[in-house]
């Protein structure tokens, strides 16, 4: 399809689950260029584990299109909706596209992970504090965060290993009380 690349996007497809193969497969021979990141994971079938590929946003393809054109894209086999804000599609930004080409690319161990954004609720999964829940206060590095954990009506700041959390609810509001960076004790953020 010859259209004009600037005016062409990325959009995240929202599509039938288990149905991400065959739908950029349709999509990729009408001509768009599509993304289907995937995974390796370990699945059980007839009793016996066997390594498979498997998408690393279930029930999402992404698709490079012009958003005034999008008929052919909708009634394509699989295809459910285009992501946006009601009824209005979204591009999705080409960095975060970069970034995901970039890991698959790379050929390192990809999985998907909970979406954790600073201000949200977490529960922490380590043995230790099991249970205890925080707000998410600001990552460290790539591997660590800093929760904030109400304790006796008080704040508490720790810090913990990423994969140690599970998000629990949504973005705490604006209106109560966390523990900003600056009150945090020296060496806690780097």
């Amino acid at each position: 399809m010859s259209v004009e690349s600037t005016r062409e996007s990325w959009f995240a497809l929202q599509v039938r689950v288990r149905w991400e193969l065959p739908t950029t497969a349709a999509l990729s021979g009408k001509g768009y260029e599509t993304l289907l990141p995937t995974c390796r994971s370990q699945r059980r079938w007839s009793g016996r584990h066997k390594e498979a590929n498997s998408p690393l946003f279930p029930g999402y393809v992404f698709c490079r299109f012009d958003v005034s054109k999008r008929l052919p894209i909708l009634v394509t086999p699989g295809v459910i909706a285009v992501v946006g804000r009601g009824r209005v599609p979204v591009p999705v930004a080409e960095s975060e596209i970069l970034a995901i080409q970039t890991l698959v690319s790379s050929g390192l161990p990809a999985e998907p992970w909970p979406y954790l954004e600073v201000g949200q609720r977490v529960r922490i999964e380590d043995e230790a504090l099991y249970g205890l829940e925080g707000i998410l206060i600001r990552f460290k590095g790539s591997r660590r965060i800093v929760v904030s954990v109400s304790l006796l009506r008080r704040s508490v700041a720790l810090e913990i290993d990423r994969a140690q959390v599970s998000p629990t609810g949504s973005i705490r509001d604006a209106g109560s009380r966390t523990l900003s960076p600056q009150t945090l004790p020296d060496g806690v953020i780097a």
